[in-house]
Formats: C-alpha cells, sequence, structure tokens
C-alpha cells in the first residue's frame, strides 16, 4: 500500500498571487500570512497557527482551500481523542457478523477454514473505516487538512500527528504502511492553551495571528459585510478596539465584530451611541460580568 509522496506542481508564483487569491475568497491577509501560506505549499510542510480565540485561523484554512479548490478534510480536536476518531478503526460490528456468516457456511460444508484465513478476510480494505488523518493521507484529489484546536489534545495524542506530519504516512498494521501520492496542505490551529511539544513544533512553520489593527479590521468588516456603510464600519472598530483595552474574560474577536456588524445593519443602526452599544453588547460579549463592565465604560464615555 506505499507510494510515494511528493510536493507536487506548485500552486502559487508568488506571495502576491497568494495574497490576492485569498482576498478573492474575502479573506484579507498581509505579506506575513500570504508568505508562510506560500512556503508551505512549496516546502510541505505544516502551519502551525496560534493566537486569539476567532482572529482568523480557522478561516485562513477554509480560504485556503476555497481558493485551491481543493477538499477540505477537518479533524476537530477534543480532550479524549485517540486513534479510532483521528486515525482510522476496524468496523467489528461487520468483522463479527463476516464471522458468524462464515461458521455458519463451515458448519453446512463441514469443511474446517483455520482462523489464519477469516484473520485475512476481516482485516481487508472492506471492513476499515477511515478517519480525518488517515482520508487526507489517501486522498487523490488536492486536499487542505485542517487539524482545529490541537492544543485541547492531551499531550500523549500529539505522537499520533507526529508520523503524518513528519512523512505523510500512516501504518497500519495489518495492511502496512500508507503513504501520500501528492502532500496535503495542512493547518494547525492553537489557542494557546497550553504549550505544545517541541516534537510537534519542529515539524511545522509557524505563524502567529492577533487582533488586526484599526484599519484591517474596518476592512474585514466592509468586506464581510457589504451592507454596511464606511461610517457605521469605522464606529464598529473604534468600540471593539476600546472593548479589548478592558480587563475582560475573553475579548470580542473579529468573528464577533463582524456578527455585531451584521446585526447592527439588520436592526436599521446607521450610527452607534451608547445605548444602541450597550443593548447589543452580548453579541460581542459572552459574559455578564464582561457586558457589565463595558457598559459602565460606554457611559462613561458618553459623559466624557
Amino acid at each position: 500500500m506505499s507510494t510515494t509522496a511528493s510536493v507536487g506542481t506548485p500552486r502559487f508564483a508568488g506571495v502576491p498571487e497568494v495574497r490576492q487569491g485569498l482576498r478573492s475568497v474575502d479573506y484579507l491577509a498581509d505579506d506575513g500570512i500570504a508568505g508562510v501560506v506560500y512556503l508551505a505549499e512549496r516546502l510541505g510542510k505544516p502551519v502551525l497557527v496560534e493566537g486569539p480565540a476567532g482572529t482568523g485561523k480557522t478561516e485562513l484554512a477554509k480560504s485556503v482551500a476555497r481558493m485551491t479548490d481543493s477538499r477540505l478534510i477537518r479533524l476537530q480536536c477534543y480532550e479524549g481523542l485517540d486513534e479510532s476518531k483521528a486515525l482510522y478503526e476496524w468496523n467489528y460490528k461487520k468483522q463479527l457478523l463476516r464471522i458468524q456468516a462464515q461458521r455458519v457456511m463451515e458448519d453446512s460444508a463441514k469443511e474446517d477454514k483455520t482462523w489464519s484465513g477469516i484473520e485475512d478476510d476481516i482485516f481487508s480494505e472492506e471492513f476499515l473505516l477511515t478517519r480525518p488523518l488517515l482520508e487526507a493521507i489517501r486522498a487523490a484529489e488536492p486536499v487542505v487538512l485542517l487539524i482545529d484546536e490541537v492544543d485541547r489534545v492531551e499531550v500523549e495524542t500529539e505522537a499520533l500527528l507526529l508520523e503524518v506530519l513528519s512523512e505523510y504516512q500512516v501504518s497500519i498494521p495489518e495492511l502496512g504502511t500508507v503513504t501520500a501520492s501528492q502532500i496535503p496542505l495542512v493547518f494547525l490551529t492553537s489557542n494557546n492553551t497550553r504549550e505544545l511539544s517541541e516534537a510537534l513544533k519542529r515539524r511545522c512553520l509557524y505563524l502567529h495571528l492577533d487582533y488586526p489593527d484599526l484599519e484591517r479590521e474596518k476592512e474585514i468588516v466592509l468586506t464581510r459585510v457589504p451592507e454596511v456603510k464606511e461610517q457605521l464600519a469605522d464606529q464598529i472598530v473604534r468600540i471593539v478596539r476600546s472593548l479589548r483595552t478592558l480587563e475582560l474574560k475573553k475579548h470580542p474577536s473579529v468573528s464577533e465584530t463582524i456578527d455585531w456588524a451584521r446585526t447592527l445593519v439588520l436592526l436599521g443602526i446607521n450610527s452607534i451611541g451608547a445605548e444602541e452599544a450597550t443593548a447589543t453588547l452580548h453579541i460581542l460579549l459572552k459574559y455578564q460580568s464582561d457586558i457589565a463592565k463595558a457598559a459602565k465604560e460606554l457611559a462613561v464615555a458618553q459623559t466624557a
């Protein structure tokens, strides 16, 4: 089952092409982001994308898949994720039915078929259930593999990823080694809830996504919410940036900025005062203590 993986024909002529391609699918990337995507494709290396929640890490992988017309395969990480959910598992119910059927046939034919023959039969492709990592390795078409929130899994579980990210292959004891015929574009995202292992980091290019500056966030809002007026978009991002300076349990993310802009447009609000902002703070903030603190700051700002 083993084949040779190769980087294949380059998809991008250069960094400007990557940036323009991402813009064509409404992802506004700077040269740093575009440069890492370009190198990942040329070097055949995964990208580890770290940063606060909601800064566009997952959306980057989705956007690269859209702009390259590639299939997106997503492995959502969580505590307790194991090999059977990440790589593959055997269809035990189907195997059991095959064994039972074989025994019935042997009894009726009075044959003495050895167990090794049945074992060879039930540990074959017919009984293999592929999970995201193996699915990405075996794909014949262009693939973007998103390993989302990798910091949620235990340190031991990271070992499952090392063979895939080093050699782009998966070892199945009963069938052999499956090696990718083409190297997928791989993005791992992390919200920095724990430190990832050095072994995992060594295999990846690194990209940190933080909250964008005011002008870039305004451009993102105008791009993703075309109905919003420029004056309103400017007010939105200024308020959001002021809220991020407060000591909150969770600062508003870029995706929540976009949601707030959509909400204000739907409500027919063309200019934000303290009253309108306070009434819709639940779109931006997800803790009551944060909402109360923000409302107080907005009231003080209005009277200043």
